[in-house]
């Protein structure tokens, strides 16, 4: 497994195990699929404080619990902000949050704290208080967002001690909304319209490490375009290319991302242990550019 440096700090597995869906798990399954992602090379785990109510953490933590110098050789980051259906960057949620995700992970601190998705009623001033707290403490190594446009993030940096290392965003073949607009530059056509601030550039030309989630949905999760009928000429590359390297479709998907150079780290959601030494496999694959740019037209888009 390849690695990338997080923010250019904070080195880790290219490809990351998101645990949303780990709360339906048993612990017996919890534990294979951790394992096996450990194997396949991954060392980066992300939660969310809202992801199965606050059981998923629980249901990793109960992992680790039997193997408690596997911590040290993981990095795990989470997130908090979203809670009974609005966001909340104020200080005394984040600090609050913060300690509950500490206390159902059974950790002393996280190597990354997301601030997850925007509010348009963050005071800056009050977040880099939150964060300090935390620093200092030592209960969260590092921080980051979700979702956030560049002079969001700018109106953060403005008061943070130090710069945010991610943005995690919504990234796949069938959503490519942040290289579109780079690629259909003065045309006048729907790819051409800019949704996100040029995101892409902004986090390249300031050393911020994109996290692609949702690497196999199509639109707001709508379903996976993988073996989807909807998609034929996508499935058809995707199929050619992966008898070419000896991978599955979905490690080419994967492998589609990770040529960028912006150097994305790509979140899996699976929960099948086959599927991630499948799709970690992606790490061995180098896409021609010739073939980057096949699958992205084949994905519907089309050149200027």
């Amino acid at each position: 497994m390849k690695q990338i440096m997080i923010g250019g700090m904070l080195p880790a597995s290219e490809i990351a195990l998101g645990c949303m869906r780990i709360s339906g798990l048993s612990d017996r399954e919890a534990e294979e699929l951790i394992r096996t992602a450990v194997e396949s090379g991954i060392n980066f785990f992300d939660h969310a404080d809202i992801y199965g109510g606050g059981q998923s953490e629980e249901v990793f933590a109960k992992v680790l619990a039997r193997t408690p110098s596997l911590r040290e050789k993981l990095l795990i980051q989470s997130k908090c902000a979203i809670h009974d259906g609005i966001y909340d960057f104020s200080k005394e949620h984040i600090l609050r949050s913060v300690d509950g995700i500490l206390r159902r992970l059974r950790t002393d601190y996280l190597d990354l704290l997301l601030l997850h998705r925007p509010d348009t009623l963050m005071e800056p001033e009050e977040v880099a208080e939150a964060f300090s707290v935390l620093r200092e403490s030592g209960k969260v190594r590092h921080f980051g967002v979700s979702n956030q446009k560049p002079l969001q993030m700018e109106l953060l940096n403005r008061c943070l001690p130090e710069k945010l290392l991610a943005n995690q965003l919504q990234f796949s073949l069938c959503h490519t909304g942040m290289i579109d607009s780079g690629i259909n530059v003065n045309m006048q056509c729907d790819p051409a319209r800019d949704l996100d601030g040029s995101v892409l550039e902004y986090c390249r030309l300031n050393g911020v490490t994109i996290q692609a989630w949702s690497p196999f949905q199509y639109g707001f999760f709508e379903g996976v375009f993988v073996g989807n009928e909807k998609f034929p000429a996508l499935n058809a590359a995707l199929d050619r290319l992966a008898e070419q390297y000896g991978v599955t479709p979905s490690a080419i998907a994967v492998a589609w991302i990770l040529r960028h150079p912006a150097k994305i780290q790509t979140i899996l959601g699976t929960t099948r242990p086959q599927r991630v030494r499948e799709i970690c496999r992606a790490s061995d694959v180098t896409l021609t550019r010739m073939e980057w740019y096949d699958l992205y037209k084949a994905a519907g888009n089309r050149l200027p």
